[in-house]
């Protein structure tokens, strides 16, 4: 194919890549459009790295390297940096997607090489085993990923070989022709009015035998792989959820059965998911399990089932579908998310094509219209909704690499498939984490952390789940789900116990992360926290589940209008000694979250009322040193400290 008719089916300006690193290496990254032009002759070999997009339909790097070379070699490297962050379940649906990729590569008369351990050794020897000039690998956002595809692109150019040095060539797959991303509207509201079509996906392209003499590897099963990934109990900690936690230590007959033992739980003691029980017909991989597995002609399958909701059906697999999509609908299209969340996450189908699928079965419905006024179908508003807002925050991250407009440098960290935000200042030292309060962002604390990072510590600061410019998927939130991303923040990303500094709910959700995980914590600030104070509570207090209501729904959009209308008043009653610190940045920002698609849905978590367990119960769970910040009238401030001997410090002074 002539590199013009490759241009037609992948926007260049769409391509872009590299504009995101800082790494010194980014210059040496190529776009498919200049790799075309390298290539140029079409012979010779290449390699297609596979990461999270496990799927030969609208895979424009496959395209690329289709069309540009006689041999194209798709490889697969199992890293830990990779897929340590993964539970069993999605290591588990992992291997399924790659089976099925495998068997439908080796249907087009090629294979998925298969490779264990760090991407730059694998990579480097399979380009060499088939002497291949670039590697195509999509572009990610995710901070972690992103230093390993510049290692790798660092190891690749530090050796010259006969036939040339292989090249990193990144791609993405566009859902929007966006040309220049530092012209992307900030708010979600303005970038609609721009009413940019979505881009079709692209067909699969015809692949060649794969001849060359290397060895193609075999999946390993979920045993070996989790051994591989076995780190110990640093990493086991992830295992235990709160209410799991909250139940062992109602059963405990000592106060510290709980802490003495922590280490030595299993996975088995919460884990509700069967492994490796696999149910003949069915899109699931046992019966507990809800997130929909298989390769891309499955979950195509399983979403049409999905759109089809409302016609009913007579085949089993599709009414377990359904049965499962009921009872995932914890509130309105909350069971896409559950249901498809690993297939988008794995990308063994793209957002694109579930959005094509979603509209041309809406068409079908509807004599091949589009109604003005809302889709027909819940299932097809669903589907375009999650898709469309999951693009949304793939070009706010995007947008605060290329323009960064506040006082931090952001990074990207993917947990459970949503983008969150954080920063990190200070290269020794002790850590320290922020967390904000509910309706911030960690640009709260970008003083803190700046000055912090310059004397002596390693700082870092996040954005919670449903705040700011992280992500605000359409689930149900709850404060079991806000201490688990701490937790998993922790292991994954600071990878060491840190001192936690938490602010209002932040304060609440810091509290609870020491209480439940005191491994990972050694020592917790709370700054006038939020949490209730319960004296002489019994029995051993649960978390009451949250569910979304009508009230809930109505009472968020209320509230959300109030926050645009008086932002500012509001934030400056935050700042009362400071009315300066409620600069245009900060009002405009908060402004600007409000209007993200899933602003409302965080918002109802403030009318689902559910009693939470008592912040003293929290703190003395945890059983280390505890700083209390807390305002008091006039302006007082009142500072006591907690600890394992249940004495109180307590300072009073006056700002």
């Amino acid at each position: 194919m002539a590199l013009a008719s490759l241009l037609q089916c992948i926007p260049v300006g769409a391509l872009v890549c590299g504009h995101y690193g800082r790494s010194r290496f980014r210059r040496r990254l190529l776009t498919v459009a200049r790799a075309g032009e390298l290539a140029g002759c079409g012979t010779g070999a290449a390699v297609v790295w596979y990461k999270h997009d496990l799927r030969v339909d609208d895979h424009p790097g496959l395209v690329a390297a289709a069309s540009q070379y006689q041999t194209v070699v798709p490889l697969y490297v199992f890293d830990h940096r990779i897929i340590s962050g993964l539970s069993d379940e999605m290591l588990d649906l992992l291997l399924i997607a790659l089976e099925d990729l495998k068997e439908l590569l080796k249907d087009q008369g090629t294979d998925l090489c298969i490779r264990f351990g760090s991407a730059e050794d694998e990579v480097m020897k399979v380009a060499i085993g088939v002497k291949a000039t670039q590697v195509f690998v999509e572009e990610d956002l995710d901070y972690s990923i992103q230093n390993v595809i510049n290692n790798v692109g660092s190891r690749l150019s530090s050796v010259a070989f006969p036939w040339g040095r292989p090249r990193i060539v990144l791609w993405k797959t566009p859902f929007f022709d966006i040309m220049k991303m530092k012209e992307l509207p900030a708010s979600y509201d303005a970038f609609q009015k721009l009413n940019l079509p979505v881009l079709h996906p692209t067909v699969a392209p015809t692949l060649s035998m794969l001849n060359v003499g290397i060895d193609r590897g075999d999946l390993p099963t979920i045993d070996d792989l989790k051994r591989y990934l076995n780190h110990g109990s640093w990493t086991n900690v992830k295992k235990l959820s709160p209410q799991t936690i909250l139940e062992k230590q109602a059963k405990a007959t000592e106060k510290n059965v709980l802490r003495d033992s922590f280490n030595n739980y299993s996975s088995s003691i919460h884990s509700k998911i069967v492994h490796n029980v696999r149910i003949i017909k069915s899109f699931f991989a046992s019966k507990n399990v809800y997130q929909v597995k298989g390769g891309t002609d499955d979950v195509l399958d399983a979403l049409s089932a999905y759109l089809k909701y409302l016609e009913g059906t007579r085949r089993d697999d599709w009414q377990e579908l359904h049965d499962k999509m009921r009872m995932a609908e914890s509130r309105k299209g909350s069971s896409f998310g559950v249901l498809f969340g690993a297939s988008l996450y794995f990308g063994t189908v793209s957002r694109r094509r579930i959005h094509y699928e979603a509209i041309k079965y809406e068409k079908e419905r509807n004599a091949g219209f589009l109604s003005p006024f809302g889709y027909s179908s819940p299932t097809v508003a669903a589907a375009v909704e999650a898709v469309c807002s999951t693009e949304w925050y793939q070009l706010l991250a995007l947008k605060s690499h290329v323009n960064n407009e506040g006082t931090c440098s952001i990074r990207i960290w993917r947990w459970r498939g949503f983008l969150i935000q954080y920063t990190a200042a200070g290269d020794e030292g002790p850590p320290v984490i922020f967390v904000h309060g509910f309706g911030a962002f960690l640009e709260h604390f970008r003083d803190n952390i700046c000055s912090m990072g310059k004397t002596g510590h390693r700082v870092w600061g996040i954005t919670l789940l449903g705040f700011g410019r992280s992500e605000k998927p359409n689930v149900v939130y709850s404060e079991p789900m806000w201490a688990e991303l701490l937790r998993d923040f922790l292991v994954d990303v600071v990878k060491e116990p840190a001192h936690l500094i938490g602010n209002s709910i932040g304060g609440y959700f810091v509290a609870a992360t020491a209480g439940f995980w005191p491994v990972l914590v050694k020592s917790v600030i709370l700054v006038n926290t939020a949490g209730p104070v319960v004296p002489n509570y019994s029995p051993v207090p649960l978390w009451e589940p949250r569910e979304s209501s009508g009230f809930a729904g109505i009472g968020s959009r209320l509230l959300l209008l109030y926050l645009r209308l008086r932002a500012a008043d509001i934030l400056k009653k935050c700042y009362p000694t400071h009315p300066e610190r409620v600069d245009d940045w900060l009002v405009n920002e908060i402004r600007r979250a409000s209007y993200d698609p899933g602003a409302a849905i965080v918002l109802e978590y403030v009318f689902n009322d559910k009693r939470p367990v008592p912040l003293n119960y929290l703190v003395e769970l945890f059983g280390g040193k505890v700083l209390f910040i807390q305002v008091c009238s006039n302006f007082y401030f009142l500072f006591f400290c907690y600890s394992t001997t249940n004495n109180y410090e307590m300072i009073i002074t006056r700002f």
